[in-house]
């Protein structure tokens, strides 16, 4: 055997955009694109991003160009995730809610060529190119149409989104990559730092996310699937791709609020939708008025934070049934998920909750996972209480940063190791579970206090909305944990808790070096344009309050 290897016949790069051929072959007449009226099928999707990838060509863009879209979740949006790399382009998607100057700065890092805007954030696309510099060459912007928004009309470009489409040609041959390692993805980091930085991925590790996702979550043919995951975070943890190959139908979105979502549920019996577990918290505190039932069992996967073991809970009571993932914008999507085991179903709901609240195992795809002791760079006891930081290695794993040679060695290190900047434990059982990002583990007294453990607790509490803990100067402890809260609607000054109130509940429920030893009350905690809670803007707020001056509460 020593003789045989890969060949022409099985050498063909691996590509998420082959989905959209075979799917339009078999469900070509299903529905693929709901918004509003518009309605279109497989066939039509495929014509359409055919013509989209055929009319960037005559434009001049090439292979490796990179390519924005600044959109939400609408149509068009949609088609850009195989129209753009069928063109041999990047595909770079923009968060909608970022600020103009930090737009400008992903453009010009980019170096992106063109960009696609939806015709409601034209004016800040058009403050972000305002802050170019003189020397730098703008990219083409071409808007993007929507009926549905009367008030936004786009007389004054010649060019537009669907005018473009026109152009193209149905029958393009599409522009194949010349190596599954050509790079197709780049996506910016949140953004809760200074400074964001992109994260390039390729053909073959879009390929494995996509198939792998699918796979882990069981999800069966022709779902119905309601975009409340905006595709701009981490390409909708790859479900873009993954609609395609089960021939499901997208309902789109263009704003997630919690009526519009129960209405859709409701209208188009959608099976499977995906968020963050701020979008779980919104569902579960909707109040009853705003509801509608759930036409039947929905499928819900979060990740982007550890959910609270509480909002579980209140969204499982509601009907829908909750997936826990882990993933990172640099592994494009899911690679730990809690796999659930049939025996546990036996347990009561609130055990239920705590277990699936806990990150999980590798995917089918991740080839290994570990969390490893910083110093000795050994795998810590599986014991669920000696942190270290998760690291993976997978075929998903990013290529690396965008020009940023040292953040990539920093990230992906000789060992062979992707580091996730995220503390965890492993439990007897093999299951990981994130404690804190490692820079929001607090240190009080000598003792390491997870900020996630103390806020899952926090979200326990009946009026309770949000909840953000971070580190406090402490002139005796040297810092202790300052509770940040948001409480429900309807929850007045008049009958809500005091400060005493969310102290005292807290001693009742978690050993007392953990007690938020300050707690501040807000209308809504600063979030990220993902919405992530910005725990870098607290942190700066408890610096500000200055030392806690108690000597001692144990």
């Amino acid at each position: 055997m020593d003789k045989l290897e890969s060949n022409p016949a099985n050498r063909c790069p691996l590509t998420p955009l082959g989905f959209l051929e075979r799917t339009a072959a078999v469900y070509g007449d299903c529905p693929s694109v709901v918004y509003h009226s518009t309605v279109y099928t497989w066939a039509e999707t495929q014509r359409r991003c055919l013509r989209l990838a055929s009319s960037l060509c005559s434009l001049g863009i090439s292979r490796r160009d990179v390519v924005s879209v600044l959109a939400p979740n609408i149509p068009a949006m949609y088609e850009m995730h195989f129209g753009v790399p069928m063109s041999g382009a990047v595909l770079n998607t923009i968060n909608i809610r970022l600020d103009a100057r930090t737009i400008s700065v992903l453009l010009s890092h980019s170096g992106s060529k063109l960009v696609f805007c939806d015709i409601l954030s034209l004016p800040l696309l058009h403050d972000a190119i305002c802050l170019f510099p003189s020397s730098h060459n703008p990219p083409q912007v071409i808007p993007i149409e929507d009926p549905h928004e009367p008030n936004a009309p786009t007389n004054s470009y010649s060019l537009t989104y669907e005018k473009l489409l026109e152009m193209g040609n149905p029958e393009f041959k599409w522009i194949r990559p010349q190596s599954e390692w050509d790079p197709m993805i780049l996506n910016y980091t949140s953004g809760t730092t200074s400074a964001p930085k992109g994260v390039v991925h390729c053909h073959r590790g879009i390929f494995i996310v996509t198939v792998d996702s699918l796979t882990d979550w069981c999800v069966p043919k022709q779902s119905v699937y309601l975009w409340t995951l905006p595709m701009f975070h981490a390409n909708g943890w790859s479900f873009p791709w993954g609609m395609a190959v089960i021939g499901g139908t997208n309902i789109c979105l263009r704003r997630v609020e919690a009526a519009a979502v129960f209405d859709a549920i409701n209208k188009y019996k959608v099976t499977h939708l995906c968020g963050a577990p701020v979008v779980l918290n919104m569902l579960s505190n909707t109040p009853e008025s705003l509801r509608k039932p759930l036409p039947g069992p929905v499928q819900v996967l979060t990740a982007g934070a550890p959910p609270p073991a509480a909002v579980l809970h209140r969204a499982e009571a509601l009907g829908f049934t909750v997936s826990h993932g882990y993933g990172l914008t640099e592994t494009a999507g899911m690679t730990i998920s809690c796999a659930w085991k049939g025996q546990w179903n036996k347990l009561p709901a609130s055990e239920r909750a705590r277990l699936k609240s806990r990150q999980g195992v590798r995917t089918p795809s991740m080839a290994t996972i570990d969390v490893i002791d910083g110093t000795t760079g050994q795998s810590v006891k599986r014991d669920g209480q000696t942190m270290g930081e998760i690291v993976l290695q997978g075929g998903c794993v990013m290529l690396g940063y965008l020009k940023d040679e040292k953040a990539t060695k920093a990230a992906i290190r000789e060992d062979g190791w992707f580091y996730t900047g995220d503390v965890g434990v492993m439990h007897p059982d093999g299951y990981v579970e994130i404690k804190d990002r490692s820079k929001d583990v607090i240190i009080s007294g000598g003792e390491n206090i997870s900020s996630v453990e103390v806020e899952s607790i926090l979200y326990g509490h009946p009026m309770v909305n949000e909840a953000a803990v971070v580190a406090r100067p402490d002139e005796f402890w040297g810092e202790t944990p300052c509770a940040f809260v948001s409480l429900k609607e309807g929850v007045g000054s008049s009958i809500g808790p005091t400060e005493k109130d969310i102290i005292a509940w807290c001693r009742e429920k978690m050993p007392h070096y953990m007690v938020p030893k300050t707690v501040v009350f807000m209308a809504d905690l600063p979030k990220t344009s993902t919405g992530k809670i910005q725990k870098y803007v607290l942190r700066n707020q408890a610096k500000e309050m200055g030392p806690a001056k108690q000597k001692s509460r144990i």
